[in-house]
């Protein structure tokens, strides 16, 4: 009995975190909590679609949301291009450290896959692709992206580019001989048995996805649902390097659990040692490794040294080894419209409750 009244006292300590930011923070909110590898906590509040229009109008069916609800990751797809890559690196198809040229002929040959990677190869933040190109098909535009040209020093310091990962996500494909959602598919997600992570979710799946945000320059009534928020992933077809992956709480923590554990059947230990080894990059206000970020304060709040990364949309996942800690937080913060406060203050204190329940 008084175990199953600390579970539920645990339970309801996460639920009171959820509900004290939803719909202010966001409108849909899941978390959940493994410490040694179980489940320690987890919480759903809020509604998938909450709005109808930019204006905040109430839509007129708001399905509740769940812990099997599925979130658009946004750049928590980072992990999975590189969890992708990596393997790819392990059976010799591809290393790290040549220069991208091999696969991508003329680019600057101080390109290579770790720089990609830790965001220090000079690239731009972002291009709106699908402003430049509007008539073009997704892989003209995939071409104009991959060719972006060098802006900034090679080697660092740290500048954060979707452009970068867009051309890590290329690379992949070439040395892998198949589309990168089918790399992700056979590589990472059908290796850990994850069914309800993956691009572009299908009819199926649609009502159990939350809502984004409004965007009337699409097809289609309402504020985007089902669809890949981010612009640049939308117009490469809904499968790029940086953004594009939908998942539940769940799926997610199951990888990021594989990552703690050390790789698990999706990758080889020394791979994910490197992979989460300090990089070097310099000039960011945390370290990075490939692909994860080290110590974000935007994520980790009480838990330094964790690792991890969020996306726009409003998610994170924090995996902390020292602590025997895997903490998952999936939002919809950008429905009806991004720029909502809060979001920060949430995920610092879900990680404050998973340093609680670690300690307890």
């Amino acid at each position: 009995m008084a175990d199953r009244l600390e579970r539920s006292g645990t339970a309801d300590r996460l639920e009171r975190i959820l509900a004290e930011a939803v719909p202010r923070g966001c409108p849909a909110a899941v978390a959940l909590i493994a410490v040694d590898g179980e489940v320690a906590a987890s919480a759903a509040a809020g509604e998938l679609v909450r709005y109808a229009d930019a204006e905040g109008t109430l839509a007129d069916d708001r399905p509740a949301a769940r812990r099997d609800s599925v979130f658009d990751l946004a750049s928590i797809s980072k992990l999975f291009t590189t969890a992708a890559l990596l393997s790819l690196a392990e059976e010799g198809r591809l290393d790290l450290d040549e220069p991208v040229a091999a696969w991508l002929p003329g680019r600057d040959r101080r390109l290579t896959l770790r720089r990609l990677l830790t965001h220090t190869a000079g690239l731009p933040p972002t291009r709106r692709i699908d402003l430049e190109l509007p008539g073009a098909d997704p892989a003209d535009r995939l071409a104009a992206m991959v060719g972006t040209p060098v802006t900034g020093p090679v080697g660092g310091p740290y500048l954060y580019s979707d452009v970068g990962m867009v051309t890590a996500g290329r690379v992949a494909e070439l040395a892998g001989g198949a589309p990168l959602d089918e790399l992700v598919r056979d590589r990472v997600t059908g290796v850990l048995g994850l069914r309800d992570t993956g691009y572009r979710p299908g009819a199926a799946a649609l009502p159990r996805v939350a809502a984004t945000e409004w965007k009337p320059e699409r097809t289609g009534p309402g504020c985007v649902r089902g669809e890949v928020h981010d612009e640049t992933a939308y117009a490469l077809g809904g499968v790029a390097g940086h953004a594009g992956v939908f998942a539940t709480a769940g799926d997610v923590l199951v990888f990021g659990e594989t990552l703690r554990r050390g790789g698990g059947a999706m990758l080889r230990p020394e791979t994910v040692a490197e992979m989460v080894r300090d990089q070097g990059a310099e000039g960011a206000a945390f370290r990075h490794g490939l692909g994860v970020r080290i110590g974000d304060p935007a994520i980790v709040g009480p838990l330094t040294g964790a690792y991890g990364h969020s996306g726009f949309t409003g998610t994170s996942l924090v995996v902390d080894p020292a602590r025997r800690l895997t903490v998952v937080l999936l939002t919809n913060a950008v429905h009806p419209v991004r720029g909502r406060d809060g979001i920060r203050a949430l995920r610092h204190a879900v990680a404050a409750e998973a340093l609680r329940l670690a300690a307890s």
